[in-house]
């Protein structure tokens, strides 16, 4: 058994990273509202994680995940840093939910532990490296404009199409439509309407959206009307992918159990980190439902994580991992995740590989705890 690495201390950051103004069903976001932690052990290894708040989704704010995160760091003062079990239960010991700090803090005691091990974080969790391609994401703007965008994806070399919809179903309709007729048939495009339609509304627009070769649908109710979903299933020709339906295993298998799914979104803002989405992925392999490495706002330091999981993840199928495309002004990482196109690739440094930038942290409000 290897001696315990004991957590002396945790730098807590408010990591805010500028972007272009950037539309989902929910709302409009301008600043990613991240948070970005150290946590230090007596052994000279330090972990780092970061996590997005979404408030319109997953209900956290940059100002929440602080503060529970200053909770979090002395609840796990003194305590053994490879025990990740244990530090996580101390987690949800202590405050239900909260997942999206949590997901920092899962991810620390990872890097620490294959930083202990000296190796990349997906050798430590018994993956290879594969192609991994992303697809792009297309804010909620006029039909039109979409459109644009959608042909200045494709020459710039993207495949894969991922179209937030969820306004108004005739409108979404239309949109889809202008953008499957400027890309042509080859694309993959798939959709997310971000809890926006009602169940009609989401009748209509799946059934509508038929004969445009839509890969699937994210989430298209909300979350209230996942009794739905099972009926919805038999209506739609386009196939569904539970995304906030699913924040942990639990979720997984009532929505597998039920027939309310065809894939599963996981997110580490979601699942409250690497612990539980292994869970929720091994779940839905035994039942044959293909999940996707989707996430918040994430900068390159979480995103090299996913990365990591992704490759340790064979159930994984789907990459929405386009975070740092879109729109983010300033780049806050150090080594991590390389984009080579749409593609994306990591180095065997060992742990996560990626850190922050001491510049840009000079700019961010520290806790130390």
């Amino acid at each position: 058994m290897a001696a315990p690495l004991i957590i002396t201390h945790t730098d807590i950051y408010r990591f805010s990273i500028p972007m272009e103004p950037f539309t989902i069903a929910t709302g409009t976001m301008t600043h990613a509202q991240n948070v970005f932690i150290r946590v230090y052990t007596d052994g000279g290894i330090y972990g780092v994680g970061e996590c997005s708040a979404f408030p319109m989704i997953v209900g956290e704010t940059q100002d929440t995940c602080l503060a529970v995160a200053r909770d979090f760091a002395n609840l796990w003062k003194g305590k053994d840093a490879l025990d990740i079990i244990a530090r996580l239960q101390q987690l949800h010991d202590a405050t239900a939910g909260n997942s999206t700090i949590k997901s920092a803090f899962d991810m620390a005691l990872y890097d620490i532990a294959a930083k202990h091990a000296g190796v990349p974080l997906y050798r430590y969790l018994g993956g290879e490296p594969r192609v991994v391609e992303s697809d792009i994401t297309i804010g909620i703007n006029t039909p039109e404009t979409m459109a644009r965008r959608a042909i200045e994806f494709q020459k710039s070399g993207a495949n894969i199409l991922k179209v937030k919809l969820g306004k108004k179903a005739v409108e979404d309709v239309q949109r889809i439509k202008l953008i499957r007729e400027a890309v042509g048939p080859a694309m993959k495009i798939r959709v997310d309407a971000n809890q926006g339609w009602s169940f009609d509304d989401a009748v209509f627009a799946l059934q509508a959206l038929g004969s445009y070769d839509i890969e699937f649908c994210e989430q298209p109710m909300r979350t209230w009307f996942d009794d739905k979903l099972p009926e919805l299933m038999k209506l739609s020709p386009v196939k569904i992918m539970a995304d906030e339906s699913v924040y942990n295993h639990h979720d997984a298998r009532k929505q597998i159990e039920s027939g309310s799914c065809d894939y599963i979104n996981i997110k580490m803002a979601k699942s409250g980190g690497i612990f539980e989405a292994r869970q929720i992925h091994d779940l839905a392999a035994r039942h044959g439902i293909a999940c996707m490495m989707g996430g918040m706002l994430e900068s390159r330091i979480a995103l090299s994580a996913k990365l990591h999981f992704a490759y340790s993840s064979p159930n994984i199928r789907f990459y929405d991992m386009d975070t740092c495309m879109l729109g983010h002004l300033a780049d806050p990482c150090i080594g991590g995740v390389a984009y080579d196109g749409y593609k994306l690739n990591i180095d065997d440094t060992p742990g996560v590989g990626a850190d922050a930038d001491e510049g840009f942290l000079e700019n961010c409000e520290r806790f130390t705890i």
